[in-house]
């Protein structure tokens, strides 16, 4: 089912987040996301001057480079088009994630390591989808069993995922649990 038909409107902002899986030669794999803004109308930025319609207001995006185990063996973040000229300095805090695992914790870690005023507000909306995609790559492309090493971040991220549902009791009947979640479910990652 789509969404319904929406009253009349006019287009003001549009983004595209896009992410790639790739299996390397090497035996490693790498999850690349890229994030653009475009606006409709021409912005008037005080530093960076105008930014015409059409143009990016914001392109960046990065390069996770890791192996079957999940364990982060290299990172590249670009910030190609931002509001203000210092953005891009901060991609190099990226290589910060390099010897992190994706796992349980990893989305508290990523905070940690590049909240606030240590990263950028927008390569970190595109950790969550890394971390998503990384699984949806590897799985079932690797002899792991992708399902029980995703589990501990999967548990409880969703209806679907939840302890006590017909999936787990089906598919992970080891983390299967009668009794219902919290309602308000953890961090998928954390």
């Amino acid at each position: 089912m789509s969404l319904s038909k929406p009253v009349r409107r006019a287009l003001q902002h549009r983004r595209n987040v896009e992410c790639y899986g790739y299996a390397r030669d090497d035996g490693l794999w790498d999850i690349e996301a890229r994030m653009t803004d475009i606006k409709t109308d021409t912005v008037a930025l005080p530093i960076r001057g105008d930014v015409a319609a059409g143009e990016p207001f914001h392109d960046l995006g990065l390069r996770i480079t890791l192996d079957q185990q999940f364990l982060i063996h290299e990172v590249e973040a670009f910030i190609d088009a931002s509001p203000f000229p210092i953005c891009p300095n901060i991609a190099v805090a990226f290589k910060k994630l390099e010897g992190t695992r994706i796992g349980a914790g990893w989305s508290r870690q990523c905070k940690t390591l590049l909240g606030g005023h240590r990263g950028c507000t927008h390569l970190n909306e595109l950790l969550p989808v890394v971390a998503t995609t990384a699984v949806q790559t590897l799985w079932p492309s690797i002899d792991a069993d992708v399902m029980k090493l995703g589990a501990p971040l999967m548990i409880n991220s969703c209806h679907s995922w939840a302890q006590n549902s017909e999936v787990i009791k089906v598919l992970l009947p080891e983390h299967y649990n009668a009794v219902a979640p919290e309602s308000v479910a953890p961090d998928s990652a954390d």
